[in-house]
């Protein structure tokens, strides 16, 4: 049986839905007629804690403000602004997930074009073949596309970092996603402890969910080049902010001269905003000593916490279906034991079919398929960052199916 609402054990009357929030019922604006897309990590949930913040994160900008390309030439980017510098290192203090002293900060239009200038920096100026990319599986989905997309000579996407041979491929960059997207563990390099004196390998570390909200902070990382999102961070996808923090001045120079070369620097506009709502989560935690559940982080932990909660529930019902289980580790920055909840759930069907395809079909949500990810295609990988309404009526939708018949 597919869809069928018989014997349903949560959501009730038609057109309303528990909230995503623990705050009781909420009548729904989306239609079941909708084809829900939790396909994107569109980071929707975050809207209403910053409604809430009103006048805190507003900017008045006038026509005169940040009109030359030009921040600071003395800067290795010289287009990036001193206040969103700052506004970076004071967050990233103030969390306590990466070390920013002694560090260079490289702005960029998200990390997509931040990964594109950390395989330039570590590959030019290029040898008689290009360098090997791989990343291990399950990996970001964008992975492959990206790094292939300018058919480069400087570098080649060469899959799952499990099965690369360092011998027969020779220098490689492997690129560390942790936590992981979509599976959500955490992660370290799998080809670098293979010994090979004669492989040279590079690490480029993702670390956009590297948040409070998403895992435990169990200690400030320190590696070569490791880059973050404004979109993961704080909810602001539309600002297309993203930096990364790198070790070696030569390298930090080659990623300012990929973003120049390719979009002559970062919006001032974004940055500005980005550097104040930075401020506004920073400022929240140095005016408060003890434990507040409204300030950012604490608020979208227990936001995230909820629907785990919640889904989880619904998979356990279902028979059909499993999620990964996550072990509890310190948190430095909220000084407890935490359990991750990562921004997407990857889920698993116990039968061999193509999850994707049936998810689609039998109740409207669209995911995005392991396949994408160099995995199986009896996984999915499904956005836990929808808005209220879209995170309800998937739930709702999802606990409708109570088994699995031939052709679906």
């Amino acid at each position: 049986m597919c869809g069928t609402t018989d014997q349903n054990p949560n959501p009730a009357t038609p057109n309303k839905t528990p909230s995503a929030n623990g705050n009781g019922t909420t009548r729904s604006s989306v239609s079941p007629d909708t084809v829900l897309n939790l396909e994107q990590g569109d980071p929707t949930m975050f809207e209403p804690y910053w409604k809430k913040m009103g006048d805190k994160g507003t900017m008045v900008i006038s026509g005169s403000q940040w009109m030359s390309y030009v921040s600071d030439f003395t800067n290795i980017c010289f287009f990036m602004e001193p206040e969103f510098e700052g506004a970076v290192r004071r967050l990233h203090r103030t969390v306590g997930n990466a070390v920013v002293d002694g560090r260079h900060i490289v702005v960029g239009t998200g990390s997509t074009q931040l990964y594109q200038a950390a395989l330039y920096a570590l590959t030019s100026p290029g040898g008689a073949e290009p360098i090997s990319v791989v990343s291990a599986a399950p990996y970001y989905s964008s992975y492959p596309d990206e790094t292939d997309y300018l058919r480069s000579g400087l570098y080649r996407w060469a899959g799952d970092a499990y099965a690369f041979d360092k011998k027969g491929h020779g220098d490689y960059i492997e690129v560390v996603n942790t936590p992981n997207n979509p599976d959500g563990t955490n992660r370290k390099a799998v080809v670098k402890y293979r010994p090979d004196d004669q492989v040279q390998g590079k690490l480029i570390h993702d670390l956009a969910y590297y948040w409070p909200q998403y895992t435990a902070i169990t200690a400030p990382l320190d590696e070569d080049i490791m880059y973050f999102t404004f979109s993961k961070s704080t909810g602001h996808a539309g600002s297309r902010i993203g930096w990364a923090i790198v070790k070696d001045k030569e390298i930090a120079k080659k990623m300012a001269k990929f973003v120049e070369l390719s979009t002559l620097g970062v919006s001032k506009v974004s940055q500005h905003r980005a550097a104040k709502l930075m401020g506004v989560i920073c400022d929240g935690y140095q005016n408060c000593k003890a434990k507040n559940p409204e300030l950012f982080f604490e608020h979208c932990q227990n936001l995230m916490a909820q629907r785990w909660e919640r889904l989880r529930e619904v998979v356990e019902r279902s028979e059909i279906f499993s999620l990964p289980k996550y072990p509890k580790e310190y948190c430095i920055f909220s000084g407890e034991f935490n359990e991750p909840h990562p921004a997407f759930a990857w889920l698993k069907c116990k039968e061999d079919i193509d999850l994707e395809k049936f998810i689609r079909g039998c109740i409207k949500v669209q995911g995005r398929t392991g396949r994408k990810f160099g995995s199986d295609q009896k996984y999915l990988r499904l956005s836990m960052l929808s808005k209220d309404e879209v995170f309800d009526q998937f739930l709702e939708r999802l606990s409708t199916i109570k088994a699995i018949s031939n052709g679906y």
